[in-house]
């Protein structure tokens, strides 16, 4: 899977709102809603990034925890509620938005992040219900529910490479060998922990192995102007951020603002 087989990543630099951007200041308190995902849009970004969760009647909502209980009014595990409950928390003043309320009111590409297990066809089925299935990319923390939605959504779907592949990816860029990874873009923390120690996992080998694959870089989660600055240097293709303002000033400075 290349990156090139999908209209997905066709801008010239992916800047990419997390969560709505939660650090924006008209954001604080609202991370996950519409109104975040409609302010970054307003800021003029064409991606977004969010999590879903299947409640216990199978509905999909866009939600990053697995509870309600840190980032709403109410709590109780989003998989042991059903959608009514969920509607009837608040982020903030927002309600928790559903996927399908995602889709249709938001015209963007959407980056979605599967953290429920049961949730691939559920989302296979939305994507296919609102004509999305080529303004998504897919990933997961789970090996097994990325082969999931791989096999039901049959390649139509762009996806990011799992966890599995970003550590074959890490010991090619070492090495100088190894089997390409699975998915067409790396989605990843610049280091990570490993055996009890941090270990870098953005290098500038890291990066040409990936482009030698035909995949695209995109690192999260960068708020600091100075590491915006360095990874763009160092060749990364996308930038995931909280403070989708200061991103957008970095890279309107580096003429890669579309």
């Amino acid at each position: 899977m290349r990156a090139a087989d999908h209209t997905y990543f066709d801008a010239p630099f992916v800047a990419m709102a997390h969560r709505g951007g939660p650090l924006l200041p008209t954001n604080i308190g609202r991370e996950n809603t519409l109104l975040a995902f409609e302010n970054a849009l307003c800021l003029g970004y064409r991606y977004i990034e969010t999590d879903v969760h299947l409640t216990r009647d199978g509905h999909l909502v866009a939600f990053h925890d697995e509870s309600l209980d840190r980032a709403t009014d109410r709590s109780g595990r989003i998989g042991e509620l059903s959608l009514v409950e969920v509607r009837q928390a608040r982020v903030g003043t927002e309600r928790v938005p559903t996927l399908d309320e995602v889709l249709d009111q938001l015209d963007c590409r959407i980056n979605i992040d599967i953290k429920a297990n049961s949730a691939e066809a559920p989302l296979v089925r939305a994507l296919e219900r609102h004509h999305a299935l080529d303004r998504v990319c897919v990933g997961s923390f789970s090996e097994v529910r990325l082969r999931r939605f791989r096999a039901l959504s049959g390649g139509r779907v762009a996806t990011s490479v799992g966890p599995l592949g970003v550590a074959a990816g890490m010991f090619a860029a070492r090495t100088g060998f190894g089997p390409s990874a699975v998915g067409a873009a790396f989605q990843v923390p610049v280091r990570t922990r490993i055996a009890g120690r941090m270990v870098d996992v953005v290098t500038p080998a890291f990066v040409r192995r990936a482009h030698s694959w035909g995949k695209q870089v995109h690192v999260w989660t960068i708020d600091d102007p100075d590491t915006m600055n360095e990874l763009i240097d160092m060749g990364v293709d996308g930038l995931i951020s909280d403070r989708i303002d200061v991103l957008k000033q970095v890279l309107v400075a580096r003429g890669l603002w579309s």
